[in-house]
């Protein structure tokens, strides 16, 4: 079995430095509208029986004017998964149950029902494979055409710079993945998703982890340019009722049928960070 200590070390340098990069110019857009807001940053340690070391994370925080609340998360976490789960996890059983897992997580759920909300993540695991996932999805409650043109335009480049088939297939996973089956209805407007892009090797690793840095790249481009496009709208309370219905099937996505919410209760992540995906008001008619 390979180790990929070293590897998973780059992996969390990286989602720690990205996170850093996003979180001052998240915090840069609410000097721009007058606020002083800023991240509250809170360290969780995971515990595990019989584990001396394993792991835990950051969970940073912010309210403010033009973020109503947002969430980014750094873990690094190592253990073995319950017996009843490991099954369901790519390279891992109940004779082989242990895991590495590092990665970043970010939702923001936005003051102005004009600024979209998103969700983006990337992630670095291994078990007795080892394979990078994550994507980025925008999730506006007021739905602009241009809006989600520049935001899969700025995917598509970045797909089509390490492989000409990935935007479609991850697109395709994203409206798949992203769609709520008791409401018939998807999450937002999509983007990409896409997992267990299997690391056999050295090269493979380098590969696969230059696109994962690319799509945090590519996010840290265009969803701030959205955010500033639209964050002085004008709006109505009519528009507010929609966002708030529309957190609501947000809501309901990521209690019900969200593999990383099951896999953070399911590794005894922390329960704050995990659950940081839900908006701060939501209504059901």
């Amino acid at each position: 079995m390979t180790d990929w200590t070293q590897q998973t070390e780059q992996a969390r340098t990286w989602f720690e430095t990205l996170r850093d990069r996003i979180c001052a110019e998240f915090e840069a857009i609410e000097r721009e509208a007058d606020s002083d807001a800023a991240f509250e940053y809170t360290p969780w340690q995971r515990e595990e029986d019989g584990n001396p070391d394993p792991g835990g994370g950051t969970r940073g925080l912010m309210k403010g004017k033009v973020f109503e609340k947002v969430g980014v998360n750094v873990s690094t976490v190592k253990g073995s998964f319950s017996p009843e789960f490991a099954g369901q996890v790519n390279g891992a059983s109940t004779d082989n149950p242990g895991f590495t897992a590092t990665g970043i997580s970010l939702v923001a759920h936005m003051a102005n029902p004009h600024v979209p909300a998103v969700h983006m993540n990337t992630r670095f695991l291994t078990t007795q494979a080892a394979w990078f996932g994550g994507g980025a999805d925008l999730n506006p409650p007021i739905a602009y055409a241009e809006d989600t043109e520049d935001f899969h335009a700025r995917l598509r480049a970045a797909c089509a710079a390490h492989n000409p088939t990935y935007y479609e297939r991850f697109k395709k996973w994203a409206d798949d993945y992203f769609y709520i089956p008791h409401r018939q209805v998807h999450r937002g407007v999509g983007g990409i998703f896409y997992d267990h892009l299997e690391c056999e090797n050295e090269a493979a690793f380098e590969r696969h982890f230059a696109f994962t840095r690319d799509v945090g790249e590519t996010f840290l481009d265009i969803f701030p340019r959205l955010v500033r496009r639209r964050m002085e709208s004008e709006f109505t309370p009519a528009d507010k009722l929609t966002q708030l219905e529309w957190r609501g099937r947000y809501a309901e996505f990521n209690l019900v049928y969200d593999r990383g919410t099951l896999f953070g209760l399911k590794t005894g992540g922390n329960i704050d960070a995990i659950l940081m995906s839900l908006p701060p008001e939501a209504v059901w008619s």
